[in-house]
């Protein structure tokens, strides 16, 4: 899926653990839009996993930023408790009509020992 909007924020990056002990980075970043009924702002938040996925991000992309997002959208269930998040794996900044490619990137998906 692909939604076009604003950068709004941009979270701290987080260092988790998973379940086998391994480590991950993560950040959150925060889009907008008018997608809304009747022109409303839509806001949307999604996750970035892997270290050089995350450092590229976080180096190419500031708040304000109008950008293209590619993203999947994934559900776990941990302890009779599913969780959805907003997974981008493409970040295009997007230019007065041109496209300039910040990040292609394909995650890998298969975050199996996640706690959820």
């Amino acid at each position: 899926m692909e939604i076009l909007g604003v950068i709004k924020e941009i979270k701290e990056v987080e260092t988790i653990k998973s379940k086998a002990g391994k480590e991950y980075k993560k950040v959150l970043f925060i889009l907008s839009n008018n997608d809304g009924y009747n022109g409303e702002e839509k806001i949307y938040a999604f996750e970035i996993f892997g270290e050089d996925k995350v450092d590229n991000f976080v180096k190419y992309n500031k708040q304000g930023d109008n950008v293209e997002v590619s993203f999947n959208i994934d559900t776990n269930e941990y302890n009779g408790k599913y969780y959805i998040k907003l997974s981008a794996w493409r970040v295009f900044k997007k230019i007065e009509g041109q496209e300039e490619q910040v990040q292609d990137d394909s995650f890998d998906n298969n975050n199996d020992d996640l706690p959820f």
